[in-house]
């Protein structure tokens, strides 16, 4: 059973917030829903946004701006949590902010005591959908996602590996390469365990190579990004994309950071990308 837990007029459509049940990930799970003024007369096409570490579904709501744009192509947008919550669901042990809850990175664990709870891939690509497809005015035939930071991994990732359900994927200060840097260790090993090879089903990098199908990607990354270097690797992607003629729309928007403040620069520019490719 889903339960509205909250609603807000915004830009002439509404802004929600649902709680549910989660069989996928056995807790009770919370998420948010921008619903345009066009979903009143019929269904609109849908774009998924995933948070990055640390988050809620409230910090993309709050602070993106992104329901004017929205309310201007008549897009929903689905904002899932980033991790299971509640009693029971297990943390990072020391406390850390990168692992954990607000961290579960958009992969189904397979090591315990993480494998119970932590399965954000199934829920983002299965569950979710399912749910909102049957009690929201959307059209889930004209589907984007995007997300930042660990979210622009999922994004990346998600949409990669199902281009039959996402027409178009896009991604704001994405880890490219979870393989390759130190957050992406720390959290695919937990979860995963310690075969990189299994990593790399979860490796946006290597999913591009893979692909047999494309689909249109823009990628923004802030050139003052205190992260970039060492966590983000966006080159990485790059060489990736020419080495498998995949072609990605890569631009570094120089002296953005990591923060909201760069994701509400240009989320009316994403926002435009997917219309373009979800409105028929």
């Amino acid at each position: 059973m889903t339960e509205l837990i909250d609603s807000h007029l915004c830009f002439g459509g509404e802004q929600q917030r649902y709680r549910h049940r989660s069989e996928v990930l056995g807790c009770e799970m919370v998420y948010s829903v921008y619903l345009p003024p066009q979903a009143r007369q019929a269904p609109v096409p849908v774009l998924y946004y995933l948070s990055g570490l640390t988050c809620t579904d409230e910090n993309f709501v709050a602070k993106a701006g992104a329901q004017q744009y929205a309310a201007a192509h008549g897009i929903a947008i689905v904002a899932p949590d980033t991790s299971p919550r509640g009693e029971g669901v297990p943390d990072d042990p020391e406390g850390a902010w990168d692992f954990g809850l607000g961290a579960g990175f958009y992969v189904n664990a397979t090591e315990a005591p993480w494998n119970q709870h932590y399965r954000m891939y199934d829920y983002v690509v299965e569950e979710l959908p399912s749910l909102v497809a049957s009690s929201l005015p959307v059209d889930h035939d004209r589907v984007g996602i995007t997300g930042h930071s660990m979210g622009g991994h999922g994004a990346l990732t998600i949409g990669l590996r199902n281009p039959d359900r996402f027409r178009s994927i896009s991604a704001f200060a994405p880890i490219t390469s979870p393989s390759e840097c130190p957050w992406g260790h720390k959290a695919l090993g937990h979860y995963l365990g310690n075969d990189r090879d299994v990593w790399l089903s979860h490796d946006a990098c290597h999913l591009i190579g893979q692909a047999s199908t494309q689909r249109p990607i823009l990628v923004d990354q802030g050139g003052a990004d205190g992260f970039m270097v060492e966590q983000l690797k966006p080159e990485l992607l790059l060489a990736a994309s020419a080495a498998a003629n995949y072609p990605i729309n890569l631009r570094i928007q120089a002296g953005y950071d990591h923060s909201y403040f760069f994701v509400a620069s240009f989320i009316g520019e994403h926002l435009g990308f997917h219309a373009q490719h979800l409105s028929a």
